[in-house]
């Protein structure tokens, strides 16, 4: 009976232990179902469940596969890669245009395919290149695509889409980067065209670009919201100095620039859209921006996983896989969802029917989709 009563009031004081230890499952499996549930209102979009969003996909694969990964550690070593040639090739398979007027040489596809094409990069062996490939396509080209005249469209837009002109997009300066309304290169009226001054840094694809989607001050308006313009600048007109290309710690292949603008005459018709309202369209341009850069993660961190998982599956430490290690395997658990929750940024598609530079759309969803 006294032994009896031992282990009875042995099972009395783990019951604490039992209890905590079941709140902490219930928990788990609670927190599972809320981090699934992203990933099932995704798929029920259907959005890459056609058969032209699968071959997309296969042709951006076929494509990294062949032309890209085989060279990249190569490019890396030369901190360049052959951003002509690339664009090219790009251009050639119409995947440099996916969501953009047919007009103007795009495909006027709707931006679920831009999102594939932005994730599918997340395939490349690197960041430099698809970071480059993003400023072609969705950095310095979704404001000229839509607020652009026709003259500009076809001079800067068209062979840029084709592949034939590589583009940047000049906005931080030495001083001025996250505050974009303190930006100092000015663009002067001097009769039918500007007069620019300043300079610009930190820009990717500058060492070998054709030209610049330039933020300047261009006088006039009520605050420094309304002073400003966006204007396409060739970069071989007289005046333009690429001063240096950046040593950078990663990112190597991708070439990064300082320029300087010293009376640099451009026509007033090589502005995008309105005079006064560049800072406006450049806050709606960086919606694509921030879209195709969180796109362009999810294959980076899916790819991360699955390395961590092979490696920790295969070291054997004590007599067992790392991976068998608790904390591991939870930690590693918890990003593999972190992972499928993450794929609800394609559920922004509804809202980005047709482009996600439209002046309907507010800076929610490219800046949700940034943090």
């Amino acid at each position: 009976r006294a032994q009896i009563h031992r282990i009875f009031k042995g099972l009395l004081g783990l019951l604490p232990i039992i209890l905590i230890k079941s709140k902490m499952h219930l928990s788990r499996i609670a927190r599972v179902a809320a981090v699934r549930a992203p990933l099932q209102r995704a798929a029920s979009t259907g959005i890459y469940n056609t058969p032209m969003h699968q071959n997309v996909k296969d042709l951006i694969s076929k494509w990294i596969d062949t032309e890209i990964n085989p060279n990249v550690n190569a490019w890396e070593e030369a901190q360049i890669f052959p951003a002509k040639k690339v664009f090219k090739q790009l251009g050639n398979l119409g995947l440099l245009g996916l969501n953009k007027p047919t007009d103007c040489g795009g495909l006027g596809l709707d931006y679920s395919f831009q999102v594939l094409m932005a994730e599918e990069l997340g395939r490349i062996a690197c960041g430099s290149v698809p970071m480059a490939i993003g400023v072609q396509t969705d950095m310095a080209t979704p404001a000229l695509a839509r607020f652009g005249s026709k003259l500009v469209k076809e001079q800067f837009l068209r062979p840029t889409i084709t592949g034939d002109f590589v583009s940047c997009i000049g906005v931080s300066e030495v001083g001025a980067g996250s505050d974009v309304s303190q930006i100092k290169t000015f663009a002067r009226k001097d009769g039918d065209d500007y007069v620019i001054n300043g300079g610009k840094m930190w820009i990717t694809n500058g060492h070998q670009a054709d030209w610049m989607c330039l933020l300047a001050n261009t006088g006039g308006g009520e605050g420094p919201h309304f002073n400003k313009s966006l204007i396409c600048l060739p970069l071989d007109t007289k005046g333009v100095t690429r001063v240096r290309k950046l040593d950078k710690l990663g990112m190597r292949s991708s070439d990064t620039a300082e320029f300087v603008f010293e009376d640099v005459r451009v026509p007033q018709t090589f502005r995008i859209g309105e005079e006064g309202k560049g800072f406006s369209y450049q806050m709606i341009q960086f919606q694509e921006e921030r879209l195709f850069a969180a796109a362009g993660a999810l294959k980076v961190m899916e790819t991360s996983i699955q390395q961590t998982i092979d490696y920790t599956s295969s070291r054997i430490i004590f007599g067992k896989p790392l991976i068998a290690n608790q904390l591991l395997s939870d930690s590693t658990r918890e990003l593999m969802l972190q992972r499928l929750c993450n794929s609800d940024l394609q559920s922004f598609k509804p809202r980005l029917s047709h482009s996600a530079l439209s002046s309907t759309v507010r800076p929610r969803p490219g800046s949700q989709a940034r943090m």
